[in-house]
């Protein structure tokens, strides 16, 4: 072959392999460059997966009150996360640590701007949510231990009672817990420590459901609820009237009513058997004024509120869990279990005409 026509041929070779190098190399870049603008991870905060936080405060498991929380994280207690398939907001306070108002237990917990009273209302609230955790330890012969509430209706007023606490609670050694819900008495009078809470379950057992002794847990229920199942609740209130629904995958829904204006708790006869077997024997006893929550401001919660505290079951053996807590160090409680976290992945909350400022609630609380 001739000497110049192989020169030619090598020559185009290389440059074609030269091309095709330098392609490639072009090519990667570009696949690179695609690859970090893809990857760029842009933060995702808990009023991108459920945008309404604008009607809300947020009270954190430390006791402070962050205010409006848009483009806020904290990640001792208020995050995102994703589980895989959807984005969900978290909720995770200690067993003990600074509380909020005059409660003896932490939460890490939205609080309504607004407040409604019952007889004009029309507000409603509504939450997809799974409890992750629960404490690791506390009195099974105490009702709350073991327990976190996801959702509440509070007075703004008076008492500052609530008509409404939706539970979740399990024992250590059971794989279901329970999903119940409490009314509490608009106590008659200017004496609140005879107040009391009646407790209805949904799926499960109720809150009167206790241990024979500490360390001895009751029967596990049939129908219950496990740790990452999800379930979600409607609370609505109008003319009057709440109205609670629930609603589980595999799970029966279930819907209940109360009148939070006109009380079926204003004797002493009226006080149900659940309540004389709680709550009487450590002197609470009251009656509630006729007309419940009339004239009352009243406002949502959502969140994690944890029922379980350090505090002796000899002060109260319905609310004193006597868990551990150790000194309110808050890393080593979530080293050993003892908090409660809960997911929510999706709420909405729809607010009357009728609504007015609560900012005197936190006036008083804060």
């Amino acid at each position: 072959m001739n000497k110049n026509i192989i020169t030619s041929v090598f020559t185009l070779i290389i440059i074609n392999l030269f091309l095709v190098l330098n392609s490639c190399k072009s090519e990667v870049k570009k696949a690179k460059l695609i690859t970090n603008k893809e990857g760029t991870i842009k933060k995702v905060y808990a009023s991108n997966v459920i945008p309404f936080f604008d009607h809300w405060k947020l009270i954190l498991g430390d006791g402070s009150n962050v205010g409006i929380a848009n483009n806020y994280e904290n990640k001792d207690f208020f995050y995102t996360t994703n589980d895989g398939k959807s984005d969900w907001v978290v909720f995770k306070t200690p067993n003990g640590g600074d509380t909020h108002g005059t409660s003896n237990n932490t939460r890490t917990e939205l609080a309504q701007t607004k407040k409604w009273y019952p007889k004009t209302a029309n507000d409603k609230l509504t939450a997809t949510l799974k409890v992750m955790n629960v404490s690791a330890t506390g009195d099974a012969r105490v009702a709350a231990s073991y327990a976190v509430v996801v959702g509440q209706i509070h007075s703004a007023d008076k008492h500052e009672n609530e008509p409404l606490k939706i539970f979740y609670k399990k024992f250590p050694s059971h794989t279901k817990g329970s999903v119940f819900w409490h009314y509490e008495i608009n106590t008659a009078g200017e004496d609140n420590s005879g107040r009391w809470d009646y407790s209805t379950a949904v799926w499960g057992d109720d809150f009167s459901v206790v241990g024979t002794d500490e360390s001895t847990y009751p029967e596990e229920p049939k129908e219950g609820i496990a740790l990452g199942e999800e379930f979600s609740y409607v609370v609505e209130v109008k003319n009057g009237i709440m109205t609670l629904k629930f609603f589980s995958e595999g799970h029966e829904t279930k819907i209940f009513t109360k009148n939070l204006i006109e009380s079926e708790y204003t004797t002493t006869a009226d006080i149900p058997e659940q309540t004389r077997k709680l709550f009487v024997p450590i002197g609470q006893d009251g009656v509630e004024r006729a007309n419940a929550y009339a004239g009352e401001g009243c406002f949502f919660k959502l969140g994690a509120y944890n029922q379980t505290n350090g505090k002796s079951p000899n002060e109260n053996r319905n609310w004193c869990s006597g868990a551990e807590t150790h000194g309110g160090d808050i890393e080593k409680q979530y080293a050993d279990g003892n908090y409660a976290e809960v997911w929510f992945k999706t709420a909405s909350i729809s607010v009357s005409d009728h609504a007015v400022s609560n900012e005197g609630y936190f006036i008083k609380n804060d």
